[in-house]
């Protein structure tokens, strides 16, 4: 283990789960002892994510994740285990005692930081070079200032195949860390060559002022048009939006999500230092929650094609479902914000942005668009598609007022639009509920997959192989001391893992919570026991519960090894009379 029991048992202890979730997810809901809000960790419009203040766990009935305080920084922040507990640390006032194992993925980690940040010079030096001209040009051609050059600490990457591998081994940096930090790739000989040739360079800092990536626009003929670092210890393309470093500062009261980096750092310079976008990606529901820390107010202006409202479309839902009030601009007579500021200017954007429709609207004139209202199967195809759109949103009223909209676009009555809208609305909570119910009854463990279908005695062993994990969870003293029960004994290996991570710290006499096992189970174990542990348990009985457990748990692996054991005493018996005739 990375650190000392003591230090975790009182980090976990000065962490209390609901003040930590809290500061991510509006828990708004109450359902007995736990709070409820919207998943942090995938869209959705019903609060399925659960906070336990007794058990200090969270888990969601929707996507299946969970587990103790320390998990849910390590997810929320793309931290790793060792860099998770230094987070909560650092909230809780607490020092923290480092082992080599620690250190070293923190030395790690540090040292790419440090090449990222003599690449970055690198490429910005590059621009006062003859090498970087072609990157000069490109960057008078589209209008950026000198001033925007180095707020973004923009830079060029020569068009050769060790520029930087070169001058950052001659820094002392390894063939094996430039790999590692996405900088070099390596060749079918064994050697290395750099990633980014011939592009303009963009790096990508992190809220805490750290360059973690890059992207890089290519200068000439060549695909791809952006190519951006792969992900790495400090980056991640999913977890990080471009620019906002910068944009957190706004005092505009929101963000502008754009589709590319020329249009950030082209609004930018307009004077909207509140643009930020993507790294190569649609927004992510990681993205989405980011921005959520630092505003309550997004304006999508994405590209006008086809594409571009697509991709708006998408990302409404994925911005909403964090609590985040989305509206989307128009980009008119230009393909993107960047060209619309060339041809007209600050004030002229600053007008299409006051003008900004709220999400609902676009989405519905994005559907009217697709289709001919005079043509009757059309409107009638129309309606079927607006009807659904509206029937997923929670709020009555707003169900109601643009459902009356959608009836004016289409020439029928608004009692009409309500009836197929609440219809519509219903279905839909019917197969929430349904979708609920099979996961509250579905076996939380499967077998490991065989050469055979699922027998019914394998979910038979795996519901008491659970049963004895909630006991033993709830009170490790419930196991008896006779009980010859081992982790090879369970049929699921993961059980059994858990079964004796329990074992081993009650015969050292420790309680066994599911925070603390943060740092010897992977997430996807933390959250299937934290799923398996949501399950009801009664302690009424619980002794006798535990030894029919154990029982099951006995028999059938007597029954899977009987046969092999009778057929080896039968080989011997016959061995023994052919030896003995």
């Amino acid at each position: 283990m990375a650190f000392p029991e003591r230090f975790l048992d009182e980090l976990i202890a000065r962490s209390d789960i609901v003040d930590v979730v809290g500061g991510y997810v509006a828990l708004t809901k109450r359902s007995g002892s736990n709070l409820f809000g919207l998943c942090p960790f995938h869209s959705e419009k019903t609060p399925s994510f659960s906070v336990s203040p007794d058990k200090q766990i969270y888990h969601c009935f929707g996507c299946g994740k969970g587990g103790g305080v320390i998990n849910f920084i390590m997810e929320i922040e793309n931290l790793s285990y060792p860099d998770a507990v230094r987070f909560l640390a650092r909230r809780a006032n607490l020092d923290v005692p480092e082992d080599d194992d620690a250190s070293g993925g923190r030395g790690r980690r540090s040292r790419m930081l440090e090449l990222n940040r003599d690449a970055a010079r690198f490429f910005y030096e590059n621009l006062s070079k003859p090498e970087g001209r072609a990157a000069v040009e490109y960057i008078n051609r589209r209008g950026i200032t000198a001033a925007m050059v180095r707020r973004f600490g923009l830079g060029a990457a020569p068009d050769a195949w060790n520029s930087l591998t070169d001058a950052m081994t001659r820094k002392g940096y390894t063939a094996y860390e430039l790999v590692d930090a996405g900088l070099a790739k390596k060749n079918k000989t064994g050697g290395i060559y750099d990633t980014f040739r011939n592009r303009l360079m963009f790096p990508v800092i992190d809220i805490r002022g750290s360059v973690i990536g890059f992207s890089g626009r290519i200068l000439g003929d060549g695909e791809p048009k952006y190519l951006n670092s792969p992900d790495t210890l400090v980056f991640s393309k999913s977890r990080n939006l471009f620019a906002l470093n910068l944009a957190k500062r706004t005092k505009q009261g929101m963000l502008i999500l754009a589709e590319g980096n020329i249009d950030v750092v082209s609004l930018h310079q307009a004077g909207f230092d509140c643009a930020v976008a993507s790294l190569g990606t649609s927004l992510t529901p990681e993205q989405a929650r980011l921005m959520a820390r630092y505003t309550e107010n997004v304006v999508i202006s994405y590209d006008a094609d086809e594409a571009g409202v697509k991709a708006a479309k998408r990302a409404i839902g994925i911005l909403e479902s964090t609590g985040i009030n989305v509206k989307v601009l128009h980009v008119t007579g230009a393909k993107d914000p960047d060209e619309f500021l060339q041809k007209n200017g600050p004030d002229a954007f600053r007008v299409l942005l006051n003008q900004s429709e709220n999400s609902i609207d676009y989405q519905i004139l994005a559907i009217k668009s697709k289709y001919d209202l005079e043509n009757d199967e059309q409107r009638v195809q129309f309606l079927k598609e607006a009807t659904q759109m509206l029937s997923g949103l929670p709020n009555a009223v707003e169900r109601e007022v643009y459902g009356g909209r959608v009836a004016a676009m289409a020439g029928v009555t608004p009692e009409a639009v309500a009836s197929e809208v609440n219809r519509a609305f219903k279905r839909r909570l019917a197969e929430e509920k349904k979708k609920r119910e099979r996961y509250e009854i579905r076996p939380s463990v499967t077998v490991q997959p065989r050469e055979r279908s699922i027998r019914y005695e394998d979910v038979y062993s795996a519901a008491a192989e659970e049963g004895v994990i909630r006991l033993l969870l709830a009170d490790p003293a419930l196991l008896p001391d006779d009980a010859r029960l081992c982790a090879e004994d369970f049929s699921s290996p993961f059980l059994g893992k858990v079964f004796g991570l329990i074992k081993s710290r009650a015969s050292a006499g420790r309680q066994t919570a599911i925070p603390s096992l943060s740092g010897e189970l992977e997430p996807e174990e933390i959250s299937r026991l934290t799923e398996i542990s949501q399950k009801p348990v009664s302690m009424g009985n619980a002794e006798q519960a535990m030894s029919d457990y154990i029982e099951k748990i006995r028999m059938q692996r007597l029954k899977k090894t009987a046969p092999d054991d009778l057929a080896a005493a039968a080989e011997l018996i016959r061995r023994k009379k052919g030896y003995g005739g």
